[in-house]
């Protein structure tokens, strides 16, 4: 699938077929979160692919009871090997590295005709708990990651570019 393709037709899947994902494709997908930039190129990102049916279900109930994590086949829970610096701008480092490989999992999930949710909306402390993640690594974000259930069309509401983009001083 052309990159634009992936932007344009990718979309958060909260139903998952209980088809296995491919190790090639695993492996390609997180292949490009390991080519995602970082500040400093301090490549603090780490993941956890759990594939493990019970621990899904638990990382399930971790997510405040999101019920398609635990369906999904695969899980990558994504961290942060991080001394927590900031960057020059004031913001915290591992939060946008980290954004940015999730990011690229998200498209290149889709690129293979996988479905993915980035999912916020968790207990970190009961994920490090399920895992037996260290205190020092911080617990950035869930992803569940398969084939949709079902060939859904979502419909984007997305504003104008018009609304969003102004060029070389603040209009909006």
């Amino acid at each position: 699938m052309d990159f634009y393709e992936a932007v344009r037709t990718r979309f958060s899947v909260r139903a998952y077929s209980d088809k296995p994902v491919g190790k090639e494709a695993l492996t390609r997908i997180l292949e490009a979160a390991r080519l995602a930039p970082s500040a400093n190129n301090l490549q603090e990102c780490r993941f956890i692919v759990v594939t493990d049916k019970k621990k899904r279900q638990r990382l399930s109930a971790a997510a405040f009871g999101q019920k398609f994590v635990g369906q999904a086949p695969v899980v990558i829970v994504c961290c942060s090997k991080t001394d927590k610096g900031t960057m020059k701008c004031g913001h915290a480092r591992y939060t946008i590295d980290s954004g940015i490989a999730i990011e690229h999992l998200v498209l290149a999930a889709a690129a293979e005709g996988l479905g993915s949710c980035w999912i916020g909306s968790f207990s970190p402390e009961k994920a490090r708990e399920i895992l037996n993640i260290p205190e020092n690594i911080e617990v950035v974000a869930l992803l569940p990651l398969g084939y949709p259930a079902e060939k859904v069309k979502p419909i984007k509401r997305r504003i104008p570019l018009g609304d969003i983009v102004c060029y070389d001083r603040w209009s909006l």
